[in-house]
């Protein structure tokens, strides 16, 4: 069953979240990851919801997506991006 990493981010620091933004994609090769929706439009629809940077990354199951958010491959981005940005990450289920 996939898993997915859903975030929403504010940035504080442009020069930090361009480099997490570089970063990222090599963290996530050895957990089969990938960006599906990063960074993009947003319309909302209901609800009152408005993400800042909303984004979605894929992973073939949501233990390597917990895996790779508590990787090695992964800290020296996380404590950047902690740096950068006020972010809300959820890790959902796929079907």
């Amino acid at each position: 069953m996939l898993g997915y990493i859903l975030f929403d981010v504010d940035i504080i620091d442009q020069d930090k979240a361009d480099k997490y933004r570089q970063m990222v994609p090599a963290s996530l090769k050895p957990y089969g990851g990938r960006f599906i929706a990063r960074g993009g439009k947003v319309e909302e629809l209901e609800g009152g919801w408005s993400p800042h940077r909303f984004g979605i990354i894929e992973f073939p199951s949501v233990e390597q997506a917990r895996a790779w958010y508590g990787s090695a491959e992964y800290a020296p981005a996380k404590a950047l991006r902690q740096e950068a940005m006020h972010a809300k990450l959820l890790i959902v289920e796929g079907v």
